[in-house]
């Protein structure tokens, strides 16, 4: 692939952004502006999860190494709307008053493992330079494996906090199920 395509691919990756820009300016967040604001973001915080995941299936379907190359961009746009999503929910819908926060986080399970899963990407962004790949040798990939469990308890997160209606997270779970199953080695379970 070309060397425009990054930073055509970085450009899209900031669609969301435009989105709300969009909404913001013409007036149409509809009736609860900071639930729409906070949703949004948790949406495509799971989409770039899902993107970033996407990159070696298709890879091996392709058989081109070129998908790896945006990889990286993709996660790290994954913790950037990660950290909006929470950082909306911290300071629009609580504003910032941390006591009932912690209240809910340990209260609510699908907050306390939205929570979570925002830690856990924290040490993947922080590690995700080619320095930091070259430091931390083989344990770079074991560490950057969190991304298993990080998409699971995003998906999760959006399956609790939907109450009624489970179609949008339901296709999530479908979709992340499949990626997962990519990185399955059937031929360890050969039973001839």
């Amino acid at each position: 692939m070309k060397n425009y395509f990054k930073p055509a691919v970085f450009f899209l990756s900031l669609w969301p952004i435009y989105i709300i820009v969009y909404q913001l300016i013409y007036n149409k967040l509809g009736p609860e502006p900071v639930d729409r604001i906070i949703n949004h973001f948790g949406e495509w915080t799971l989409i770039f999860i899902l993107l970033t995941l996407s990159m070696t299936p298709l890879k091996k379907i392709t058989n081109s190494f070129e998908w790896i190359k945006f990889r990286r961009m993709l996660g790290l746009f994954a913790f950037f709307y990660a950290s909006i999503h929470m950082l909306s929910y911290v300071g629009l819908d609580y504003r910032f008053d941390f006591e009932p926060l912690i209240d809910d986080v340990l209260k609510k399970k699908f907050i306390f493992i939205g929570f979570s899963a925002w830690l856990l990407l924290i040490p993947l962004a922080i590690t995700s330079s080619d320095k930091m790949v070259r430091i931390l040798k083989k344990n770079w990939k074991k560490l950057h494996r969190l991304i298993y469990i990080i998409s699971i308890f995003g998906v999760l997160h959006f399956i609790w906090l939907s109450k009624t209606i489970f179609f949008k997270p339901l296709i999530f779970l479908i979709i992340l199920i499949i990626l997962l199953l990519f990185r399955v080695n059937f031929r360890k379970f050969n039973l001839s």
